[in-house]
């Protein structure tokens, strides 16, 4: 093949296209690395980070090129899921990071704000109406929290609904990443911490069977090692703003949106799911409210990103 056939053929391959979560996770892993970097003294993590981020890009990009190239359905449907992963990928991320680069915690500030609002510290006034099987419940629910998203893409993967399921993803993953950027400007641990003896939950709010175990769970997952004699030492500041409100409203907004069946489903769980968050303790009210008006944001910007990048790599 002569230099001159290559060439063309060269200028053939077609511009890699990006869809817009795509572009905005490559943008939201960039922006970890680069504040890793810059307080790579505070950050000890901050090679495994950037090099951990430099791959996941690297993989992204990788999985557009064969899902444009391929017709394999392998290739498609690991693009198409790969954004879940990356959620739960860049939180672990913010807690490698958000307390080493802002080390003070604003409870004492959302505390305030509670109490001006309410006049009380709502979850020691939710106390009174705790029960076995409602903190049972709640637990059970607030676990769900990270399935949500992915039962509403179930419904909506179908080629027909191609658009509406990546334009669904974008906007549940811009929703969290709002959410971690507020973990970085206010960190915060929350009233189980602060409000309440985190080591006596189990005997303060007890369920039935599953409860002690979800919260281990969920414990281990926030790295709180069992019996750890200052379990806020190893927490995640990531109170304020409620992700699992945010995300959850989002979630129910889209089902609507869509006309998903699913959403018979997601309005009472999601409903429950943002009680639990004050009655568990896990949040402050003014977390949930902070997270509501960040759905409000998401929603009413989400269309115009969308449609200025998928404008803008159309015509690269």
């Amino acid at each position: 093949m002569t230099q001159r056939k290559m060439e063309i053929q060269l200028n053939l391959q077609p511009p890699l296209f990006l869809r817009t979560v795509e572009a905005l996770n490559v943008l939201y892993l960039v922006t970890l690395s680069l504040l890793s970097l810059i307080f790579f003294q505070r950050v000890q993590a901050w090679p495994i980070i950037v090099v951990g981020n430099a791959l996941v890009v690297a993989l992204i990009l990788v999985l557009v090129r064969a899902a444009e190239n391929h017709q394999q359905r392998n290739y498609r449907i690991l693009r198409d899921w790969l954004p879940a992963p990356l959620i739960l990928l860049t939180f672990k991320e913010t807690y490698l990071m958000v307390h080493p680069i802002h080390p003070i915690d604003y409870d004492s500030l959302l505390i305030d704000l509670d109490r001006l609002l309410f006049g009380v510290d709502p979850t020691r006034w939710l106390a009174q109406f705790s029960h076995p099987v409602i903190t049972e419940y709640l637990q059970i629910i607030y676990s769900t929290f990270y399935i949500l998203p992915l039962l509403l893409g179930y419904e909506l993967y179908r080629p027909q609904r191609s658009r509406e399921f990546q334009y669904a993803f974008f906007v549940i993953v811009y929703g969290f990443y709002l959410s971690y950027i507020g973990y970085f400007l206010l960190p915060a641990l929350g009233p189980r911490f602060t409000l309440h003896d985190f080591q006596s939950l189990d005997h303060d709010l007890p369920g039935i069977f599953f409860t002690k175990y979800i919260r281990l769970f969920i414990n281990t997952g926030e790295n709180i090692p069992p019996g750890a004699a200052d379990p806020s030492a190893f927490a995640q500041r990531d109170t304020f703003p409620s992700g699992h409100a945010e995300v959850t409203l989002i979630i129910m907004y889209l089902s609507t949106k869509y006309g998903l069946k699913s959403q018979w489903f997601f309005y009472p769980v999601g409903i429950s799911l943002i009680i639990s968050t004050v009655y568990l303790r896990y949040h402050y009210v003014v977390d949930l409210i902070a997270g509501a008006l960040l759905m409000v944001f998401a929603i009413m910007t989400a269309p115009a990103i969308d449609r200025w990048w998928r404008s803008y790599s159309t015509r690269k």
